[in-house]
Protein backbone atom coordinates (compact mmCIF):
# COMPACT_ATOMS: atom_id res chain seq x y z
CA UNK A 1 0.00 0.00 0.00
CA UNK A 2 2.93 2.35 0.66
CA UNK A 3 4.17 2.18 -2.94
CA UNK A 4 0.70 2.89 -4.31
CA UNK A 5 0.17 5.86 -1.99
CA UNK A 6 3.64 7.27 -2.69
CA UNK A 7 3.03 6.94 -6.42
CA UNK A 8 -0.38 8.61 -6.32
CA UNK A 9 1.00 11.46 -4.22
CA UNK A 10 3.72 12.46 -6.72
CA UNK A 11 1.75 12.34 -9.98
CA UNK A 12 1.40 15.88 -11.31
CA UNK A 13 -0.51 17.35 -14.27
CA UNK A 14 1.09 17.81 -17.68
CA UNK A 15 3.33 20.83 -18.37
CA UNK A 16 0.89 23.19 -20.14
CA UNK A 17 3.59 25.74 -21.01
CA UNK A 18 5.63 23.11 -22.87
CA UNK A 19 2.46 22.05 -24.69
CA UNK A 20 1.85 25.62 -25.82
CA UNK A 21 5.42 25.95 -27.12
CA UNK A 22 4.98 22.81 -29.21
CA UNK A 23 1.60 24.01 -30.50
CA UNK A 24 3.23 27.28 -31.57
CA UNK A 25 6.00 25.36 -33.35
CA UNK A 26 3.43 23.36 -35.33
CA UNK A 27 1.57 26.55 -36.21
CA UNK A 28 4.74 27.94 -37.76
CA UNK A 29 5.24 24.99 -40.11
CA UNK A 30 4.30 25.19 -43.78
CA UNK A 31 0.77 23.75 -43.74
CA UNK A 32 -2.77 24.86 -42.96
CA UNK A 33 -2.91 25.49 -39.22
CA UNK A 34 -4.07 22.37 -37.36
CA UNK A 35 -4.26 20.31 -40.56
CA UNK A 36 -2.30 17.34 -39.21
CA UNK A 37 -4.90 16.81 -36.52
CA UNK A 38 -4.03 14.09 -34.02
CA UNK A 39 -0.44 13.94 -35.27
CA UNK A 40 -0.03 17.45 -33.93
CA UNK A 41 -2.02 16.80 -30.78
CA UNK A 42 -0.06 13.69 -29.80
CA UNK A 43 3.30 15.52 -29.96
CA UNK A 44 1.78 18.37 -27.97
CA UNK A 45 0.72 15.80 -25.40
CA UNK A 46 4.24 14.34 -25.35
CA UNK A 47 5.61 17.81 -24.59
CA UNK A 48 3.24 18.08 -21.66
CA UNK A 49 4.56 14.76 -20.38
CA UNK A 50 8.29 15.45 -20.77
CA UNK A 51 8.35 19.24 -20.47
CA UNK A 52 10.31 19.44 -23.75
CA UNK A 53 9.36 20.53 -27.27
CA UNK A 54 11.82 18.21 -29.00
CA UNK A 55 11.33 14.58 -28.03
CA UNK A 56 12.60 11.22 -29.22
CA UNK A 57 11.24 7.77 -28.43
CA UNK A 58 14.33 5.72 -29.13
CA UNK A 59 13.69 2.91 -26.63
CA UNK A 60 10.25 1.32 -26.65
CA UNK A 61 8.83 -1.59 -24.68
CA UNK A 62 5.48 -3.37 -24.48
CA UNK A 63 4.59 -5.13 -21.24
CA UNK A 64 2.18 -8.08 -21.44
CA UNK A 65 0.50 -8.85 -18.13
CA UNK A 66 -0.67 -12.50 -17.97
CA UNK A 67 -3.31 -13.85 -15.59
CA UNK A 68 -6.17 -16.33 -15.48
CA UNK A 69 -9.70 -15.56 -14.36
CA UNK A 70 -11.86 -17.79 -12.17
CA UNK A 71 -15.00 -16.61 -13.97
CA UNK A 72 -13.98 -18.88 -16.84
CA UNK A 73 -15.76 -21.61 -14.86
CA UNK A 74 -19.00 -20.02 -16.02
CA UNK A 75 -18.29 -20.68 -19.71
CA UNK A 76 -17.84 -17.03 -20.68
CA UNK A 77 -15.03 -17.71 -23.17
CA UNK A 78 -14.79 -19.89 -26.25
CA UNK A 79 -11.10 -20.43 -25.51
CA UNK A 80 -9.90 -22.81 -22.76
CA UNK A 81 -7.81 -21.52 -19.86
CA UNK A 82 -4.66 -23.31 -21.02
CA UNK A 83 -4.45 -20.84 -23.90
CA UNK A 84 -3.14 -18.21 -21.47
CA UNK A 85 0.00 -20.24 -20.74
CA UNK A 86 0.45 -21.37 -24.32
CA UNK A 87 0.27 -17.82 -25.59
CA UNK A 88 2.61 -16.59 -22.85
CA UNK A 89 5.18 -19.13 -24.02
CA UNK A 90 4.58 -18.04 -27.61
CA UNK A 91 5.32 -14.46 -26.53
CA UNK A 92 8.83 -15.50 -25.51
CA UNK A 93 9.27 -17.23 -28.89
CA UNK A 94 8.30 -14.03 -30.66
CA UNK A 95 5.51 -15.63 -32.68
CA UNK A 96 2.36 -13.97 -31.32
CA UNK A 97 0.66 -11.05 -33.02
CA UNK A 98 2.06 -8.36 -30.74
CA UNK A 99 5.52 -9.99 -30.61
CA UNK A 100 5.72 -9.96 -34.39
CA UNK A 101 4.54 -6.36 -34.65
CA UNK A 102 6.90 -5.29 -31.85
CA UNK A 103 9.85 -6.69 -33.78
CA UNK A 104 8.81 -4.77 -36.87
CA UNK A 105 8.78 -1.42 -35.04
CA UNK A 106 11.91 -2.13 -32.97
CA UNK A 107 10.16 -2.47 -29.64
CA UNK A 108 11.17 -4.79 -26.83
CA UNK A 109 8.57 -7.07 -25.26
CA UNK A 110 8.31 -8.07 -21.60
CA UNK A 111 5.96 -10.86 -20.51
CA UNK A 112 4.88 -11.01 -16.86
CA UNK A 113 3.08 -13.81 -14.97
CA UNK A 114 0.83 -12.04 -12.48
CA UNK A 115 -1.50 -14.93 -11.90
CA UNK A 116 -1.59 -17.70 -14.47
CA UNK A 117 -3.17 -20.87 -13.16
CA UNK A 118 -0.82 -23.61 -12.02
CA UNK A 119 2.94 -23.98 -11.87
CA UNK A 120 4.33 -21.89 -14.69
CA UNK A 121 8.03 -22.11 -15.47
CA UNK A 122 8.53 -20.47 -18.84
CA UNK A 123 12.02 -19.09 -19.53
CA UNK A 124 11.71 -15.44 -20.41
CA UNK A 125 8.47 -14.87 -18.47
CA UNK A 126 8.91 -12.63 -15.43
CA UNK A 127 7.53 -14.37 -12.32
CA UNK A 128 5.37 -11.95 -10.33
CA UNK A 129 2.61 -14.43 -9.50
CA UNK A 130 0.09 -13.30 -6.91
CA UNK A 131 -2.09 -16.43 -7.02
CA UNK A 132 -3.13 -19.19 -9.41
CA UNK A 133 -5.68 -16.96 -11.09
CA UNK A 134 -8.54 -15.05 -9.53
CA UNK A 135 -11.65 -16.58 -8.02
CA UNK A 136 -15.00 -16.81 -9.78
CA UNK A 137 -16.50 -13.31 -9.59
CA UNK A 138 -19.96 -14.74 -10.28
CA UNK A 139 -20.03 -16.32 -6.83
CA UNK A 140 -17.49 -14.35 -4.74
CA UNK A 141 -14.96 -11.54 -4.88
CA UNK A 142 -12.40 -12.16 -7.61
CA UNK A 143 -9.58 -11.28 -5.23
CA UNK A 144 -8.98 -9.81 -1.80
CA UNK A 145 -8.43 -6.09 -1.31
CA UNK A 146 -4.77 -6.78 -0.54
CA UNK A 147 -4.36 -8.85 -3.71
CA UNK A 148 -5.83 -6.02 -5.77
CA UNK A 149 -3.36 -3.54 -4.29
CA UNK A 150 -0.54 -6.03 -4.82
CA UNK A 151 -1.42 -6.37 -8.50
CA UNK A 152 -1.32 -2.59 -8.95
CA UNK A 153 1.92 -2.23 -7.01
CA UNK A 154 3.52 -5.02 -9.03
CA UNK A 155 2.66 -3.09 -12.17
CA UNK A 156 4.22 0.03 -10.67
CA UNK A 157 7.37 -1.92 -9.79
CA UNK A 158 7.70 -3.37 -13.31
CA UNK A 159 7.13 0.05 -14.90
CA UNK A 160 9.59 1.79 -12.57
CA UNK A 161 12.25 -0.81 -13.34
CA UNK A 162 11.84 -0.41 -17.09
CA UNK A 163 11.93 3.37 -16.96
CA UNK A 164 15.06 3.18 -14.81
CA UNK A 165 16.61 1.06 -17.56
CA UNK A 166 16.11 3.95 -19.97
CA UNK A 167 12.91 3.18 -21.88
CA UNK A 168 11.25 6.28 -23.30
CA UNK A 169 7.75 4.88 -23.79
CA UNK A 170 5.79 1.89 -22.57
CA UNK A 171 2.90 0.00 -24.15
CA UNK A 172 0.33 -1.98 -22.15
CA UNK A 173 -0.76 -5.48 -23.12
CA UNK A 174 -2.39 -8.53 -21.53
CA UNK A 175 -3.16 -12.23 -21.79
CA UNK A 176 -5.94 -13.93 -19.89
CA UNK A 177 -8.85 -15.99 -21.05
CA UNK A 178 -12.07 -14.39 -19.82
CA UNK A 179 -10.68 -10.89 -19.43
CA UNK A 180 -13.25 -9.21 -21.67
CA UNK A 181 -15.73 -10.35 -19.00
CA UNK A 182 -13.79 -8.71 -16.18
CA UNK A 183 -13.23 -5.55 -18.25
CA UNK A 184 -16.93 -5.27 -19.09
CA UNK A 185 -17.82 -5.74 -15.43
CA UNK A 186 -15.43 -2.99 -14.36
CA UNK A 187 -16.70 -0.59 -17.03
CA UNK A 188 -20.31 -1.32 -16.06
CA UNK A 189 -19.56 -0.35 -12.46
CA UNK A 190 -17.08 2.51 -12.89
CA UNK A 191 -18.96 3.98 -15.85
CA UNK A 192 -22.41 3.29 -14.37
CA UNK A 193 -23.44 1.57 -17.61
CA UNK A 194 -25.77 -1.29 -18.46
CA UNK A 195 -24.04 -4.61 -19.15
CA UNK A 196 -25.70 -4.75 -22.59
CA UNK A 197 -23.57 -1.72 -23.54
CA UNK A 198 -20.26 -2.91 -22.09
CA UNK A 199 -20.32 -6.64 -22.92
CA UNK A 200 -19.27 -8.14 -26.24
CA UNK A 201 -18.71 -11.61 -27.62
CA UNK A 202 -14.99 -11.63 -26.83
CA UNK A 203 -13.13 -14.45 -28.57
CA UNK A 204 -16.02 -15.71 -30.69
CA UNK A 205 -19.05 -16.60 -28.57
CA UNK A 206 -22.36 -17.75 -30.03
CA UNK A 207 -25.46 -15.62 -29.39
CA UNK A 208 -26.61 -17.91 -26.57
CA UNK A 209 -23.16 -17.84 -24.98
CA UNK A 210 -23.12 -14.06 -25.28
CA UNK A 211 -26.45 -13.74 -23.43
CA UNK A 212 -25.09 -16.09 -20.77
CA UNK A 213 -21.96 -13.96 -20.45
CA UNK A 214 -24.06 -10.85 -19.83
CA UNK A 215 -26.01 -12.65 -17.12
CA UNK A 216 -22.79 -13.81 -15.47
CA UNK A 217 -21.52 -10.22 -15.32
CA UNK A 218 -24.83 -9.00 -13.90
CA UNK A 219 -24.74 -11.75 -11.28
CA UNK A 220 -21.16 -10.88 -10.34
CA UNK A 221 -22.08 -7.25 -9.79
CA UNK A 222 -25.17 -8.18 -7.76
CA UNK A 223 -23.29 -10.71 -5.61
CA UNK A 224 -20.26 -8.54 -4.87
CA UNK A 225 -21.83 -5.06 -4.84
CA UNK A 226 -18.61 -3.22 -5.79
CA UNK A 227 -18.38 0.43 -4.75
CA UNK A 228 -18.26 2.48 -7.97
CA UNK A 229 -16.51 5.29 -6.09
CA UNK A 230 -13.67 2.97 -5.02
CA UNK A 231 -11.71 1.67 -8.03
CA UNK A 232 -9.69 -0.74 -5.90
CA UNK A 233 -12.87 -2.28 -4.54
CA UNK A 234 -14.18 -2.67 -8.09
CA UNK A 235 -10.92 -4.24 -9.25
CA UNK A 236 -10.90 -6.64 -6.31
CA UNK A 237 -14.49 -7.77 -6.69
CA UNK A 238 -14.96 -8.06 -10.47
CA UNK A 239 -11.54 -7.42 -12.05
CA UNK A 240 -8.41 -9.40 -12.80
CA UNK A 241 -4.72 -9.39 -11.90
CA UNK A 242 -3.81 -8.42 -15.46
CA UNK A 243 -6.00 -5.33 -15.26
CA UNK A 244 -4.46 -4.41 -11.89
CA UNK A 245 -0.96 -4.87 -13.30
CA UNK A 246 -1.66 -2.62 -16.27
CA UNK A 247 -3.23 -0.06 -13.94
CA UNK A 248 0.12 -0.01 -12.15
CA UNK A 249 1.94 0.52 -15.45
CA UNK A 250 -0.17 3.60 -16.17
CA UNK A 251 0.54 4.94 -12.69
CA UNK A 252 4.27 4.28 -13.03
CA UNK A 253 4.43 6.15 -16.33
CA UNK A 254 2.67 9.16 -14.85
CA UNK A 255 4.97 9.11 -11.82
CA UNK A 256 8.05 8.97 -14.05
CA UNK A 257 6.64 11.56 -16.50
CA UNK A 258 6.79 9.10 -19.40
CA UNK A 259 4.20 8.39 -22.11
CA UNK A 260 2.24 5.15 -21.88
CA UNK A 261 0.19 3.67 -24.73
CA UNK A 262 -3.23 2.19 -24.07
CA UNK A 263 -4.09 -0.80 -26.25
CA UNK A 264 -7.71 -1.97 -26.57
CA UNK A 265 -10.67 -2.80 -24.35
CA UNK A 266 -8.92 -4.61 -21.49
CA UNK A 267 -6.07 -2.13 -21.37
CA UNK A 268 -8.58 0.73 -21.29
CA UNK A 269 -10.31 -0.83 -18.27
CA UNK A 270 -6.97 -0.61 -16.49
CA UNK A 271 -6.54 2.98 -17.67
CA UNK A 272 -9.96 3.87 -16.29
CA UNK A 273 -9.01 2.36 -12.94
CA UNK A 274 -5.76 4.37 -12.88
CA UNK A 275 -7.52 7.62 -13.77
CA UNK A 276 -10.10 7.03 -11.04
CA UNK A 277 -7.20 6.71 -8.59
CA UNK A 278 -5.59 9.95 -9.80
CA UNK A 279 -7.19 12.03 -12.60
CA UNK A 280 -3.79 13.47 -13.58
CA UNK A 281 -2.84 10.07 -15.03
CA UNK A 282 -5.02 10.88 -18.04
CA UNK A 283 -2.39 13.40 -19.21
CA UNK A 284 0.13 10.59 -19.74
CA UNK A 285 -2.01 8.08 -21.65
CA UNK A 286 -1.94 7.78 -25.43
CA UNK A 287 -4.90 5.75 -26.77
CA UNK A 288 -3.80 3.68 -29.76
CA UNK A 289 -6.86 2.26 -31.51
CA UNK A 290 -10.59 1.75 -31.16
CA UNK A 291 -11.11 -1.92 -30.42
CA UNK A 292 -13.87 -3.78 -32.23
CA UNK A 293 -15.10 -4.98 -28.84
CA UNK A 294 -18.53 -3.29 -28.45
CA UNK A 295 -17.80 -1.79 -25.04
CA UNK A 296 -14.87 0.18 -26.44
CA UNK A 297 -17.06 2.98 -27.80
CA UNK A 298 -18.61 3.45 -24.37
CA UNK A 299 -15.18 3.21 -22.77
CA UNK A 300 -13.79 6.00 -24.93
CA UNK A 301 -16.73 8.22 -23.99
CA UNK A 302 -16.19 7.53 -20.30
CA UNK A 303 -12.45 8.23 -20.67
CA UNK A 304 -13.12 11.23 -22.96
CA UNK A 305 -10.38 10.06 -25.33
CA UNK A 306 -9.97 9.82 -29.11
CA UNK A 307 -7.95 6.81 -30.31
CA UNK A 308 -5.55 7.45 -33.17
CA UNK A 309 -6.78 4.73 -35.52
CA UNK A 310 -9.72 2.41 -36.11
CA UNK A 311 -8.50 -0.89 -37.53
CA UNK A 312 -11.36 -3.21 -36.51
CA UNK A 313 -8.87 -5.08 -34.31
CA UNK A 314 -9.80 -7.10 -31.22
CA UNK A 315 -6.72 -9.23 -30.64
CA UNK A 316 -5.59 -7.60 -27.42
CA UNK A 317 -2.08 -8.55 -26.26
CA UNK A 318 -0.98 -4.93 -26.68
CA UNK A 319 -1.27 -5.17 -30.47
CA UNK A 320 -2.36 -1.55 -30.84
CA UNK A 321 0.88 -0.28 -29.26
CA UNK A 322 3.23 -0.91 -32.23
CA UNK A 323 0.84 1.02 -34.47
CA UNK A 324 0.86 3.91 -32.01
CA UNK A 325 4.66 3.82 -31.82
CA UNK A 326 4.90 4.25 -35.60
CA UNK A 327 2.47 7.16 -35.65
CA UNK A 328 4.35 8.83 -32.79
CA UNK A 329 7.70 8.44 -34.52
CA UNK A 330 6.26 9.84 -37.75
CA UNK A 331 4.71 12.81 -35.94
CA UNK A 332 7.92 13.63 -34.05
CA UNK A 333 10.02 13.36 -37.23
CA UNK A 334 7.62 15.66 -39.06
CA UNK A 335 7.66 18.23 -36.27
CA UNK A 336 11.46 18.25 -36.27
CA UNK A 337 12.07 18.27 -40.02
CA UNK A 338 9.18 20.08 -41.71
CA UNK A 339 9.91 23.53 -43.10
CA UNK A 340 8.49 26.79 -41.77
CA UNK A 341 6.33 29.42 -43.46
CA UNK A 342 9.36 31.72 -43.38
CA UNK A 343 11.52 29.18 -45.22
CA UNK A 344 8.78 28.77 -47.84
CA UNK A 345 8.29 32.54 -48.16
CA UNK A 346 4.59 32.19 -47.37
CA UNK A 347 2.51 34.64 -45.34
CA UNK A 348 0.57 32.53 -42.83
CA UNK A 349 -1.64 35.40 -41.66
CA UNK A 350 -4.21 34.65 -44.37
CA UNK A 351 -4.75 31.09 -43.11
CA UNK A 352 -7.64 30.01 -40.91
CA UNK A 353 -6.99 27.87 -37.83
CA UNK A 354 -8.70 24.62 -38.82
CA UNK A 355 -8.98 23.60 -35.18
CA UNK A 356 -11.52 26.39 -34.63
CA UNK A 357 -13.82 24.82 -37.23
CA UNK A 358 -14.15 21.52 -35.34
Amino acid sequence: MNLLKETLDVIKPADRKAMERTRNKWDGLVKPIGSLGLMEEVTIKLSGITGKVDNKLDRKVIVVMCSDNGVLEEGVSAAPQVFTQLLAESMTKGITGVATMAKFVGSDLVTVDLGMNGQVDIPGVMDKKIANGTRNLAVESAMTHDEAIRSIETGIEVGDELFQKGYDILGTGELGMGNTTTSAAMLSVLGDLDVAITCGKGAGLTEDQYLHKMNVIKRGIEVNKPDKDDPIDVLAKVGGFDIGGMCGLFLSAAKNRKPVVMDGFISSAAALCAIKLNPNVRDYIIPSHLSQEPGSVAMMKVLDMSPMVTMKMRLGEGSGCPLAFQILDTALFTLENMGTFKEASINSEVLVDMREEE
